[in-house]
């Protein structure tokens, strides 16, 4: 065995025993024509079962609230091939939920602006500033996390203090989220993307949760958004 082989089930064995559980993959699948709706998906397969799930999330951008009717979820009884990831989960749900993706006028090609991505292996950090030259202004977002319980039954709760200033040095703050609201399960949280809606008048975070799922911790997202204007 070659040292590259090795190198490679090194790293695979290490993936593992940092992530016993089953690690959800994000899908943004774009907003209405007029950005008062988000819609996101989740899928994967199932450690426990090794089943394929999907997940469908419809968020009402303005007031950072799920939806009336727009969430789903399914758990396919589908063995899963090797070399499958379990994205036709979100395909078939996607598919049995068409009349409410149509009814909220979803646009799978209006995506957003991205302004934040946290590439995949890099350090997370709880503290981001960053400069907007489309809008001409700055931006300073503070995760604010606490965790709570215990190793083997932890729960956790976050928000986000978010300040803009303008071109004119005129600062607005703003506090995102449920800081009070516990997660039960989570470890901790992580801010993956930071987006603007299509209308410019919203930012959209995409936040990664790590729960403790059984054997080992798994990977979740959920979104917050606020309102700028």
């Amino acid at each position: 065995m070659n040292r590259k082989t090795i190198l490679v089930l090194i790293l695979i064995l290490c993936s593992f025993s940092v992530f016993a559980g089953d690690v959800a993959e994000y899908v943004n699948l774009g907003f209405s024509a007029d950005s008062e709706y988000f819609m996101f998906g989740l899928y994967g397969i199932e450690y426990k079962s090794s089943k394929p799930y999907a997940e469908l999330y419809t968020v009402k951008v303005a007031e950072n609230r799920f939806a009336a009717d727009g969430l789903f979820s399914r758990t396919y009884d589908t063995d899963i091939q090797p070399g499958q990831d379990g994205s036709g989960a979100l395909y078939n749900l996607m598919s049995e939920n068409h009349d409410v993706i149509t009814g909220f006028n979803i646009n799978h090609l209006d995506k957003g602006r991205i302004v934040y991505l946290l590439i995949n292996g890099a350090e997370p950090k709880d503290v981001l500033e960053f400069r907007d030259f489309k809008n001409k202004g700055s931006y300073k977002v503070i995760l604010e996390q606490e965790r709570f319980g215990t190793d083997k039954n932890p729960s956790a709760s976050f928000y986000i203090d978010l300040t803009v200033t303008d071109n004119t040095l005129t600062k607005r703050t703003y506090k995102v989220g449920l800081p009070d609201y516990k997660r039960e399960h989570v470890l901790k949280y992580r801010i993956k993307q930071v987006m603007f809606s299509p209308d410019e008048d919203s930012l959209v975070f995409v936040v990664e949760k790590e729960i403790l799922d059984g054997a080992g911790p798994s990977i979740r997202y959920m979104v917050e958004t606020v309102n700028l204007k």
